[in-house]
């Protein structure tokens, strides 16, 4: 049986949390690592809103990039109810169907 992103994040010591912040900033999962590494993912359940997620997750790892102290994701990804393969897209944003990530 395969293992859920949330499953194999806990198996290796990961978190698994999500982010609200001013200015309307959120992701709606973060996989965080014991070794700080983490991913974003936004989850959008309409093929129509994957550029929506992609933008906002590019929109905070900008603004954590720009900050000294900040650590960039490791990656960021827009999860979709209606895709049939997962990819990357140009802008380095990966796009994955829900169905990729559980049994």
């Amino acid at each position: 049986m395969r293992k859920g992103s949330a499953d194999l994040a806990y198996v290796n010591g990961g978190k698994l949390n999500h982010y609200r912040g001013g200015k309307g900033r959120e992701i709606d999962a973060i996989v965080e690592m014991p070794d700080g590494r983490w991913g974003a993912f936004e989850i959008k359940l309409e093929a129509g809103k994957i550029e929506e997620g992609a933008d906002n997750l590019k929109k905070i790892d900008e603004v954590v990039r720009n900050d000294p102290e900040g650590r960039p994701p490791e990656f960021l990804a827009v999860v979709c109810g209606l895709s049939s393969a997962a990819y990357m897209r140009e802008d380095g944003v990966y796009v994955l169907p829900i169905t990729s990530l559980g049994p």
